[in-house]
């Protein structure tokens, strides 16, 4: 089966971006070797924020969640990743298959002192374009309901399709809007 190996490292996915207040940063697909670097993002997260990204609190991010979330066939896995400086992780912005050919599971997470500075907004659109042109269409992300920076950025970055809310979590079905963030 051709997909079961992973696509070539997709190099077209990297580029410089600066932030709203001119901070620079490079964006690039996730690769194996960033697996240390994953555990050390999680170190430096908050408890609140590595909370509304995984719906749990762990002491640290496990060697093998650490090794799964490093290695991506850059198909129907993919994972985005921002540093400033070559070596240091500060936002993880990824896609997952699931049962729909269609549709990826999409989850985001910002080192604290990142937050707030339009690097959520331009992770979502590089993931999104990245998804797309891999025959994604459909994105499904489930928040905490608290979690409102997160559900106010994909309301504004894409069309909900389909919204519910159960024991706290809400998941949302959208699709990129045409003129999404870049």
């Amino acid at each position: 089966m051709p997909d079961a190996l992973p696509a070539p490292y997709p190099s077209e996915l990297e580029r410089a971006i600066a932030l709203k207040d001119g901070t620079r940063l490079m964006i690039r697909p996730i690769r194996p070797d960033d697996e240390p670097r994953l555990v050390t993002l999680y170190d430096r997260l908050s408890q609140h924020t590595a909370y509304q990204r995984f719906f749990t609190i762990m002491k640290r991010l496990p060697p093998n969640w650490a090794h799964f979330l490093a290695n991506v066939d850059y198909r129907r896995r993919l994972a985005l990743i921002a540093e400033p400086e070559p070596g240091e992780l500060v936002a993880v912005a990824r896609y997952e298959a699931t049962d729909r050919e269609d549709t990826a599971e999409i989850a985001f997470v910002v080192q604290d002192g990142w937050q707030s500075r339009g690097l959520g907004t331009i992770l979502l659109g590089d993931l999104l374009a990245a998804a797309e042109a891999r025959g994604i269409r459909r994105f499904l992300a489930y928040v905490l309901a608290g979690n409102t920076r997160m559900l106010d950025l994909l309301r504004r970055f894409t069309e909900v399709v389909e919204h519910k809310t159960e024991s706290g979590v809400t998941s949302l079905l959208c699709v990129r809007r045409p003129a999404g963030p870049s």
